[in-house]
């Protein structure tokens, strides 16, 4: 029997959950329909799109784990449809903060301006960067969540199989308390993160660099190239804040399962929703072209006549 504590913050969940997907749903819609209108899917278009789809399966993923774990606990007692679970949360997980790096670099060459041969190079050809980012992630993910599964289905296959696992656990941190090779893999999650936080900084230096310069030539400093990068900057640090949040939260869910925390776990998945709802809301709310297609949806009434404004 659920607690009222318990209930509320399942309400919650599912409330942040169904926020989450709508917002990444309509993300992923308005630039779909930008690149038909185009006849051409631009760099910024893929990245976002793709964000949002992993979002809505990151999400999907976490909110069928907490479903499943609720109305059917013995379901994981079957390790073996576990580690598929684990699987996929690993992959859209990583995939999810792989275009979100990419959607940073993307700012950074975009916006910033350096005389750096190397930077240049990138600069011209940010169509082709991004896209080799994207791929490299996308190896990146397919390949941890492959060095995840078959260490453990050999485990299972040899007899491993007393430790207690839940979702949790194995969607965060194993409970096995042996060494597991491929958990040395998932410290590849450093890289996109490293990635994200050089393109801060360095769209730091660019917007001072950029100030410093307006300022000699006796210029107001607040022209459209300094609200780019305010912008960019806004977007890349609530990604970074809400990014380390989540995998705290994770921790804590982790860790209060393991102390059976109900409360304290529920809290902690709130705060994991957090961070694929909130930074693709900020998104929606620094994006000219995402707000001003919300007003036209809101003019026509929304739904099917609200997506037929937008064609």
């Amino acid at each position: 029997m659920f607690t009222k504590e318990e209930i509320i913050l399942t309400i919650i969940m599912a409330g942040e959950s169904i926020i989450g997907i709508l917002a990444n749903g309509y993300i992923g819609l308005i630039f779909w329909i930008d690149s038909v209108k185009k006849k051409k899917i631009p760099s910024f278009n893929y990245i976002l799109t793709n964000l949002a789809v992993s979002r809505i399966c990151l999400l999907f993923i976490i909110v069928v784990g907490d479903i499943v774990l609720i109305l059917y606990p013995d379901f994981y007692e079957n390790v073996k449809l576990v580690i598929v679970l684990s699987v996929f949360w690993i992959f859209t997980n990583y995939s999810s903060l792989w275009f979100a790096t990419c959607l940073n670099v993307f700012y950074l060459l975009k916006i910033a301006n350096f005389s750096s041969p190397l930077f240049l190079w990138l600069k011209w050809r940010i169509d082709r960067a991004t896209f080799w980012i994207l791929l490299l992630g996308l190896a990146v993910c397919s390949l941890s969540s492959c060095l995840t599964a078959i260490p453990n289905f050999y485990k299972d296959s040899y007899g491993f199989t007393e430790h207690q696992r839940n979702v949790t656990e194995m969607f965060h941190v194993s409970e096995i308390e042996y060494l597991d090779p491929s958990d040395f893999f998932n410290l590849l999650a450093i890289v996109p993160i490293a990635v994200s936080l050089i393109s801060f900084f360095l769209l730091i230096l660019s917007l001072w660099r950029h100030i410093k310069q307006m300022k000699l030539n006796a210029s107001g400093w607040r022209d459209p190239s300094t609200e780019a990068h305010i912008t960019a900057m806004k977007n890349v640090t609530s990604f970074l804040f809400l990014l380390f949040l989540y995998y705290g939260a994770c921790l804590l869910v982790t860790y209060s399962n393991l102390m059976r925390g109900n409360i304290v776990s529920g809290l902690g998945k709130i705060i994991e929703i957090l961070y694929p709802t909130g930074h693709s809301l900020i998104l929606i709310i620094g994006n000219s072209k995402l707000k001003q297609a919300f007003v036209r949806i809101l003019r026509c009434g929304g739904g099917v006549r609200g997506t037929a404004c937008l064609m």
